[in-house]
């Protein structure tokens, strides 16, 4: 009952559909009239042929020559009969075989359905709706925060201004509301007010008018855009947002960072006062080659190697873990223990020519962006592109496809040290990971992601390095939420804070078996203020411990219904 009296509510009061309404009704009158026109002329024709019928006889006739039928149980003998049922049929033809079913289609049935639709599609949320985050668009960055909002248990919406859109994401299981960006009213029905963030990942325009309109009715709540343009910057800004993030110009500076030449040490991805998270590529290190136990890195530097990737796969670090090419250190440490480990790791760096380049396949806004980090460590560099209008530089642009051997060749690939695949189309960059660790297998490969779901193919591909654009974008999103209790770092990877309660308190680390159990390394203790980072495994943890701890999304899951539940 109330999802029909919601139909009949949008008939009321929609303009359109009340202007259908009234074009129906003068299209059923107008073929009411003809009808009792031509039931009064067959009864003036018949009285001529001298045959007398009643009323409801003339419409009965009229109704079945209209339609075609043609029961053939009353006709006119008369010529000037015929011709009268011959204009009867050939009306009949017209209005009630092709212009009923259209008019009727256009004018009633379709805007029943999209009255259907409009009453499926949820237009507000309910008025006790707290902490949510509003979201203007899925994509492939907000996809990837839905994940972790359903993970960690956080409300959100999508706005959406398409009905099609809209019944799409809804069908597909997304919570979703019907309203148009540039209305305010549309905010008041999502409960801006109670809000806990606006995520606006549209383009510049639109995210624009987005925080421009939330900012009239509402002073408090965060609001996220992205920006693809620098002179959007100051204009996001300006008209209310909170943060502005150039997510392809991070990807593409954090792309140029892990470039062979610029940093063959650790790159500290995460801090909180004096502990650090960092990433360390061993590929041509002292490290290269070696078993965990081997490098006595703890010993040396100080540092904990908490777990490594191997091709985009997360492991615990063990004793006997051994150290590849393709291998990528997580280290916990602080920043002197950070330091002494890039001076003991990369003293023993294979040498190589400094003159060779590092070749960027891809020349927009991301292959640009790993282009300014390399100059800023004055490490030389081709890029490869098709579009000419694309590419900043001109002196060290190859103008090609990066499919092909010759243009490859141009760029310098026989020579290069690095190769950073940066086209915003994953099948390509699949395509060229795979031609060009044919081409080199020696080289290292890093490789831009937009979907975190290709990384891993990606990396199959022969990629080393593999930065998930979604992942990093939704990760620095979901880090403005609670920062103090859980961060996403780097493709799946969290840092998270926990107490140690009864369930933890009073037996050591080495008595606990976290890690053994659950997958998760303790990389600090805050104790009555004070950060611990070189940690006692024999020493008994207190109930007012708080413990910092780092892990895959599923290694907290675990560890927050063994401990925590």
């Amino acid at each position: 009952m109330k999802y029909t009296m919601s139909q009949l509510t949008y008939f009321l009061h929609n303009k359109t559909t009340k202007r259908n309404f009234l074009l129906l009704l003068k299209f059923f009158l107008i073929l009411g009239f003809i009808i009792t026109a031509y039931s009064i002329l067959f009864h003036v024709l018949m009285l001529i042929e001298g045959k007398e019928f009643s009323w409801i006889t003339g419409f009965y006739w009229t109704l079945t020559v209209m339609s075609t039928l043609g029961f053939g149980d009353i006709t006119f003998s008369s010529d000037l009969g015929l011709i009268f049922s011959i204009i009867v049929l050939l009306t009949g033809i017209v209005y009630l075989l092709v212009m009923l079913p259209f008019t009727f289609i256009q004018f009633f049935y379709a805007p029943w359905l999209e009255a259907q639709s409009k009453a499926r599609t949820p237009q507000e949320l309910p008025a006790d709706t707290k902490n949510h985050i509003i979201l203007t668009k899925l994509d492939p960055i907000t996809r990837n925060l839905v994940k972790k909002f359903e993970l960690y248990n956080y409300d959100y919406v999508i706005l959406v201004d398409e009905l099609a859109k809209a019944l799409d994401l809804y069908d597909a299981g997304y919570k979703v509301v019907l309203g148009d960006y540039g209305d305010p009213e549309t905010y008041n029905r999502l409960q801006i007010h109670n809000a806990a963030l606006v995520v606006a990942t549209n383009d510049d325009m639109i995210n624009t008018s987005i925080s421009f309109t939330i900012r009239d009715i509402c002073q408090n709540v965060p609001i996220v855009t992205t920006a693809d343009d620098d002179h959007s910057l100051d204009i996001l800004q300006f008209t209310g947002s909170t943060h502005v993030f150039q997510f392809t110009k991070m990807l593409g500076k954090s792309l140029g960072r892990r470039t062979l030449g610029v940093n063959m040490g650790a790159n500290v991805i995460w801090r909180r006062d004096q502990l650090l998270i960092a990433e360390a590529p061993a590929m041509r290190t002292a490290l290269e080659g070696k078993i965990l136990s081997e490098t006595r890195l703890r010993e040396k530097t100080g540092v904990t190697v908490v777990g490594v990737w191997e091709r985009g796969n997360f492991q615990n670090a063990h004793p006997h873990t051994i150290i590849t090419s393709s291998t990528v250190l997580v280290l916990a440490g602080s920043a002197q223990q950070l330091e002494k480990f890039d001076t003991y790791s990369s003293i023993r760096c294979e040498n190589f020519d400094k003159d060779s380049p590092a070749v960027i396949l891809g020349g927009g806004r991301v292959g640009n962006a790993v282009a300014e980090a390399l100059e800023e460590q004055r490490i030389p560099y081709k890029i490869v592109e098709k579009n000419p209008t694309l590419s900043k530089n001109k002196e060290n642009y190859i103008h090609g496809n990066a499919g092909d051997i010759a243009t490859l060749h141009k760029a310098g690939i026989m020579d290069a040290r690095s190769i950073i695949i940066t086209t915003h189309n994953d099948d390509i960059n699949i395509y060229l990971a795979i031609y060009c660790r044919q081409l080199r297998p020696d080289v290292q490969i890093i490789s831009r992601a937009n979907n975190e779901r290709t990384v891993s193919k990606l990396h199959r591909a022969g990629a080393d390095l593999v930065m998930s654009y979604a992942s990093m974008a939704s990760n620095s999103i979901i880090n403005l939420l609670n920062p103090e209790q859980v961060l996403m770092i780097v493709e799946g990877l969290s840092i998270f804070s926990a107490s140690a309660q009864h369930s933890l308190a009073g037996k050591s680390l080495s008595e606990n078996k976290i890690r053994e159990s659950t997958g998760c390394s303790v990389v600090a203790i805050i104790r009555e203020g004070s950060m611990i980072l070189n940690l006692d495994p024999f020493s008994p943890l207190l109930e007012s411990d708080e413990l910092i701890l780092i892990g895959t999304a599923e290694a907290e899951k675990h560890f927050m219904k063994k401990y925590l539940h």
